[in-house]
């Protein structure tokens, strides 16, 4: 006699879901600096903050079903088509109706081997089954996606700039990638970090957007505009493929203070411009300082760093996190994603930075 299973029982999958567990910072005696989920130093527009207490005045009615004049603004900053970009509660939110709309049981989805692990959460969580490519040098490899591609594919994810190693693939890469996949199979683009990219070569892939019926481009408004805590993504799609998220998103999904904001940041150049130069000179002074101690640091196109400790006693990863903790300084382990003697840091003030170094130093001196 088979055992009869008592209460709900879950999709099967979605048992082998470990939940998402977000960068954090503990609330000590002394000063905190949390530098372990890539969020902006400079805190976001001053003009999108202003915005967001203005629509505060109204809570009490409900938002733009359709987020229209965050949508026209994103046109506008782009020039690309409103009626072609569809907004969500973050890029994660995004990701999660992708899968859910394009997966049936047992299809699959193929990431690169270091990628974002909502990729994995949502794929598992639509009954999806995910399949993970190899990289070459923390770098995601074309060749190897390709080779993971079945008849059962629906949707290929490409962070492009990788979190967390942050590297990237040149566009002729990615129009290779594409070139490379079936009609019927979507190339989602996941730019969340494409404003910090200083590279000739690179494309967040607008262009390829707008001439293609199977790839999708993600933004967020997480990083760079430093609007992390009102959850603010978006997509630009084919006509069809916007239409379909339109149907199955929540009519309210995003509200009326994040659309504010977004709009009011997205319009703001120069404070974007002010954030990358942050980024310009603390990105390569970081590396770089680290590097002189020994350190490894795969180099980053990013607004973070991962950096690799040897595999030592004393000088592991979790050593180096626990000295930082010590001087208030929080960063990201690494072991979900596979890389357990790294550490991935981000760019933070600078005395936050240089408060990263000398911890770091006396780590590495002393152990």
């Amino acid at each position: 006699m088979s055992e009869t299973k008592s209460g709900p029982q879950p999709r099967a999958s979605v048992l082998q879901i470990k939940a998402y567990v977000p960068g954090t910072a503990r609330e000590g005696a002394g000063k905190v600096y949390k530098l372990s989920s890539n969020e902006t130093p400079l805190g976001p527009s001053p003009k999108a903050r202003h915005a967001y207490v203005e629509a505060a005045e109204h809570l009490e009615l409900y938002p733009d079903g359709g987020a229209t004049a965050l949508r026209q603004a994103i046109g506008a900053r782009y020039g690309i088509d409103p009626n072609r970009i569809v907004c969500g509660a973050g890029s994660d939110e995004l990701i999660s109706l992708l899968c859910q709309t394009y997966l049936e049981p047992g299809d699959e989805t193929v990431y690169s081997q270091h990628g974002f692990l909502m990729y994995k959460i949502s794929t598992l969580a639509s009954g999806g089954v995910p399949v993970v490519a190899p990289e070459t040098d923390l770098t995601t490899d074309v060749d190897a996606m390709l080779a993971c591609v079945t008849d059962r594919t629906r949707l290929v994810f490409l962070a492009n700039p990788n979190n967390p190693t942050g590297t990237y693939l040149p566009f002729e890469e990615v129009r290779r990638l594409h070139a490379g996949l079936p009609d019927d199979v979507i190339l989602v683009l996941d730019a969340a970090y494409a404003e910090y990219v200083r590279r000739n070569d690179y494309s967040a892939g607008i262009d390829l957007v707008a001439n293609a019926n199977n790839v999708v481009m993600m933004r967020t408004f997480s990083k760079i505009h430093g609007l992390a805590a009102v959850r603010l993504g978006w997509a630009f799609c084919p006509e069809a493929i916007a239409d379909i998220l339109n149907r199955v998103r929540g009519p309210f999904n995003v509200n009326t203070p994040a659309i504010a904001a977004g709009v009011a940041a997205i319009g703001d150049a120069a404070f974007m411009d002010k954030a990358i130069a942050h980024n310009e000179r603390w990105l390569p002074w970081l590396t770089g300082e680290l590097e002189t101690l020994g350190l490894s640091v795969t180099p980053s196109v990013g607004n973070f760093i991962l950096v690799h400790f040897p595999d030592t006693d004393g000088k592991r990863a979790p050593d180096a996190d626990a000295c930082l903790q010590d001087r208030g300084v929080y960063v990201r382990r690494m072991e979900a994603y596979g890389l357990p003697h790294a550490l991935r840091v981000t760019i933070g003030t600078e005395e936050a930075n240089r408060l990263v170094v000398e911890a770091l130093a006396a780590f590495m001196r002393n152990g």
